[in-house]
């Protein structure tokens, strides 16, 4: 199926801005702001493993010990929202995903991951939620995979990292603990956890 043909629902708000959300993975493939300018980086590039925007990354660790991804999979939308109280001029959409019967050689527990995505003036939230429905523990790695598109990355500052220690994916994953109060960028940058 091309991208283009994958089932979505459409926000937007009365400034203007607006946003598209994948029902496959619950991804945001586009945020726009008032003036139609695309804020998310997405890629043409099909050997790409991502093709850009936000999305969801759950894993569950399986009885084996390997890292079980949840990608392409159908979300529903949620007749039980995450957060009822946002109202007014906000556009939102409540997803929920829960894995069917055929899905448990993959995750070896039952859960619940619900999203809710509200854009406002100026800003796109993403609000996840997991619920463990099963009696046994559930372990997880929950990530939210953001592609922002830059004009100038020299203009770029992240601010508030120093002292946490990280793993550079271009070194073998070498542990390095953060000392600048900044990290500036002067090309394409690849993070991984």
């Amino acid at each position: 199926m091309p991208f283009d043909a994958f089932p979505r629902v459409l926000l937007s708000e009365p400034g203007g801005s607006s946003a598209q959300v994948l029902l496959y993975g619950a991804q945001v493939v586009s945020w726009k702001n008032e003036r139609g300018e695309e804020l998310l980086f997405k890629t043409n590039n099909p050997l790409a493993k991502s093709t850009g925007g936000i999305y969801v990354s759950l894993s569950q660790l399986g009885t084996t010990g390997q890292v079980l991804p949840l990608t392409q999979n159908l979300w529903s939308l949620d007749s039980t929202p995450l957060d009822p109280s946002s109202s007014g001029s906000q556009s939102s959409v409540d997803l929920i995903f829960q894995p069917i019967r055929k899905d448990f050689k993959t995750f070896p527990s039952s859960f619940e991951l619900r999203l809710h995505v509200s854009l406002g003036p100026g800003r796109l939230t993403l609000i996840p939620s997991v619920k463990n429905t099963d009696n046994n523990s559930l372990s997880f790695i929950f990530g939210l995979r953001n592609y922002l598109s830059v004009s100038d990355i020299s203009e770029v500052r992240v601010e508030g990292l120093e002292t946490l220690d990280y793993m550079d994916c271009l070194l073998q994953r070498e542990r390095f603990t953060e000392q600048d109060d900044a990290i500036t960028f002067d090309g394409e940058v690849f993070f991984c956890v």
